[in-house]
């Protein structure tokens, strides 16, 4: 006898369906698993046997062969264990279920029969309404992550017996529902807020620019100077998550199995923060089943590098394809791999190695050798891709100890969405994505401006590469202010935003 099951695995981000079928006959007891199984699909057997018995159902006799198809592509992860026993009470008659047929059923299972959480099952639903499957049966902690995708009934799974009995017809479950509107504004809320920071209000401005244009950013400057407490506000005045950038960022995250107990959506723009020892494979991504990286997990978001001088080289210029791409192509023996990777890179170093080089109190210890070689560890095509180059200095006692507080992050937000307002209507893209033929078109600057910009060139012998970067986040400083056209003051401010950019640090 055979029986069919329907469910979904995940291969990247994106999930493709597999059948499950089961077929018995005469025969040695045995159970065997084919169709590419890997070590946690092969233990199902063992799982699946005596979830059954303790959820009172009994295993099979015979011969038994589970078959995962399409054969050709590996299988990992405990999510067939609900499918398999379903198939098994199938094909044994202990239920009749003439429209399993309707149903996509994904799961582990615990040895007493309840239903755990997998990872991925925001990919799998989306991959069960693209074929047409009128529901999803899935652990009851990952029903609301499910249950966003529109179209879709979901269903959440307790246990065994009451997922048996519900596509038997013995037993009602209602599906989830769940409302994209409702959770952004119960979780768009942030933690941290920009009326924090004591101080630095030319890095805040800095970083307000960099949100408005999608610029990448480096900050420099001495240890305790609040270069973290910036990076971690910065995602609080980006423009506010679409529903469908919310989407491409909570696959990636059920994916990786980082999404909480019971949470749908990512609603507020990731932050990720590896440290400095990250390996090529944590940072893009790759690895034996080829999983995504910080980068990934950075998509629409903020990837924050402290003491950037410190990555391994060959890390660092990994990066390079993904700034200018927004994706990342990983290849490996077992296959190639493309995964979203659009987010705004913000690095952080100390001036020198003792970090104190410039500091009016603390005296540098460090020889002009040791400063080039630390700085020098940067490559110059990497520092081409970073629009704007912030000096944050120490903060003063008198700024520590005042009372009064800056912006909030809602009042710099504010600006921020109506400057990408602007840029979107122009061009349906941020200001840092500028090609070089639409930075001629969008970035004209009249014989004043000229003038300016070529005395800058020349006189703070600022590299070639500068040049450009200069134009995109002076047309960004443009848009803040609801200009039409590049003036002086826009231009003046962009050309303190470049001040690695120097023949010095060459």
């Amino acid at each position: 006898m055979l029986a069919k099951v329907h469910s979904a695995a995940v291969l990247g981000i994106e999930a493709f369906p597999v059948e499950v079928e089961v077929n018995s006959g005469m025969g040695k007891p045995s159970v065997i698993i084919v169709g590419l199984p890997d070590a946690a699909v092969k233990e199902s057997r063992d799982r699946v046997r005596t979830a059954l018995q303790n959820s009172g159902y009994r295993f099979l006799m015979g011969c038994t062969t589970i078959n995962l198809a399409p054969a050709d592509v590996k299988k990992e992860g405990p999510s067939f264990d609900l499918p398999i026993a379903i198939g098994i009470l199938a094909i044994t008659e202990q239920i009749i279920a003439p429209q399993l047929d309707d149903y996509v059923i994904v799961g582990e299972l615990a040895l007493s029969g309840e239903v755990r959480s997998v990872n991925g099952v925001l990919p799998i639903a989306l991959c069960a309404r693209a074929h047409n499957k009128r529901g999803l049966i899935v652990p009851a902690d990952n029903a609301a992550e499910a249950a966003v995708v529109a179209g879709l009934d979901v269903y959440a799974a307790r246990t065994l017996r009451e997922v048996a009995e519900f596509v038997s017809g013995q037993r009602v479950l209602q599906p989830v529902r769940e409302d994209p509107a409702v959770i952004f504004q119960q979780r768009r809320q942030y933690d941290v807020d920009f009326r924090d920071v004591k101080g630095q209000e030319s890095a805040k401005r800095a970083l307000e620019v960099a949100a408005a244009g999608g610029h990448n950013v480096i900050m420099i400057g001495p240890p305790g100077s609040g270069k973290t407490l910036l990076a971690k506000r910065l995602p609080t005045i980006m423009p506010r998550l679409e529903l469908e950038e919310a989407l491409e960022v909570t696959k990636v995250h059920s994916i990786c199995g980082l999404l909480a107990k019971g949470q749908a959506l990512v609603a507020t723009r990731p932050f990720r923060s590896p440290h400095h020892t990250t390996s090529n494979a944590g940072l893009l991504g790759g690895g034996a089943s080829l999983t995504p990286g910080e980068i990934s997990l950075a998509h629409h978001g903020v990837l924050f590098l402290d003491e950037l001088p410190e990555f391994h080289r060959d890390v660092l210029e990994a990066l390079r394809e993904p700034l200018e791409e927004g994706r990342v192509v990983i290849s490996r023996a077992t296959g190639t791999m493309t995964f979203p990777a659009s987010f705004m890179l913000v690095a952080a170093m100390n001036p020198c190695p003792c970090g104190f080089y410039g500091d009016p109190k603390r005296e540098c210890r460090c020889t002009p050798h040791m400063i080039t070689r630390y700085r020098n560890k940067i490559s110059g095509p990497l520092l081409d891709r970073i629009d704007i180059h912030i000096e944050v200095p120490a903060v003063k006692y008198k700024e520590m100890a005042g009372e009064a507080t800056g912006e909030t992050s809602e009042q710099i937000r504010a600006r921020v969405e109506q400057a990408r307002r602007i840029q979107q209507k122009r061009l349906g893209n941020c200001n840092a994505r500028l090609s070089p033929k639409e930075i001629k078109t969008y970035c004209a600057l009249d014989e004043e401006c000229q003038e300016l910009l070529k005395m800058a060139m020349t006189e703070l012998n600022l590299s070639a590469r500068a040049y450009d970067r200069i134009l995109k986040v002076a047309r960004t400083i443009a848009d803040l202010a609801s200009s039409e056209r590049i003036r002086p003051e826009h231009l003046s401010e962009a050309i303190q935003y470049r001040s690695l950019d120097r023949q010095l640090w060459l």
